[in-house]
């Protein structure tokens, strides 16, 4: 029997939608691990290993909305918020994968134009389940508390991204360190808000991939309304 969340949730087009669009994701992250393992086979090396990890990681804040669509009727409101903790403690790393361009210049084992195919289409494809979770998240907050607080809600998350994305590119933090490193972590984040002036390219870095992914979500959302 449906409860009635999965009742008003299923009529959003994204959800109608949800089989044949995971099928495609599917093929679209086969792809990309298709293109690395090509270029390990032809040159031997391993390097961009870490694009598959990175893609694992996309995928996860995925898998945890699609279970909260299913069982936040279920779940008490501590139960719900840890959820959604974890969630919040995983996302950044599906947007991360954007910075992962970076690594386009390392090595001449492969030819340019391939290794930029092969970085891109992981970073699509992390982008593409950030969006989607998001999404999902977005319609179960609104169905839960208010429809009004949805556009701050989405900045702020976009907000939080970037700053993951920061931490974990520059002061190479993981998701996990929350719980792992919390002092090391509390530390550099402290120091980054203290001393806004010090770290005005890193806050540019923040504010500017926020607004960048803020886009990102609301024209590809747009789209799929149009």
């Amino acid at each position: 029997m449906m409860n009635g969340f999965e009742q008003r949730f299923k009529t959003k087009q994204w959800y109608l939608k949800g089989s044949e669009l995971e099928n495609v994701l599917f093929l679209s992250c086969a792809f990309s691990i298709l293109l690395w393992a090509i270029r390990f086979v032809v040159t031997g090396s391993l390097m961009h290993g870490f694009l598959i990890w990175n893609l694992f990681l996309a995928y996860i804040p995925y898998r945890v909305t699609n279970y909260l669509v299913k069982a936040v009727n279920a779940m008490n409101k501590i139960t719900f918020w840890l959820v959604f903790f974890t969630w919040l403690l995983f996302i950044p790393n599906s947007f991360y994968i954007i910075t992962d361009l970076f690594h386009l210049d390392e090595g001449r084992a492969a030819p340019q134009w391939y290794d930029l195919t092969l970085i891109f289409s992981f970073a699509w494809n992390g982008i593409i389940l950030g969006i989607l979770s998001l999404h999902k998240m977005e319609r179960i907050i609104e169905a839960k508390f208010n429809r009004r607080i949805t556009p701050f809600f989405v900045y702020g998350i976009m907000w939080l991204n970037a700053l993951g994305i920061y931490i974990g590119r520059y002061l190479r933090f993981n998701s996990w360190d929350i719980i792992t490193n919390p002092f090391g972590l509390a530390a550099d984040i402290t120091y980054l808000c203290i001393h806004p002036f010090r770290n005005f390219m890193e806050w540019a870095m923040i504010f500017c991939f926020s607004f960048l992914m803020t886009f990102i979500y609301l024209v590809l959302r747009k789209l799929n309304r149009e």
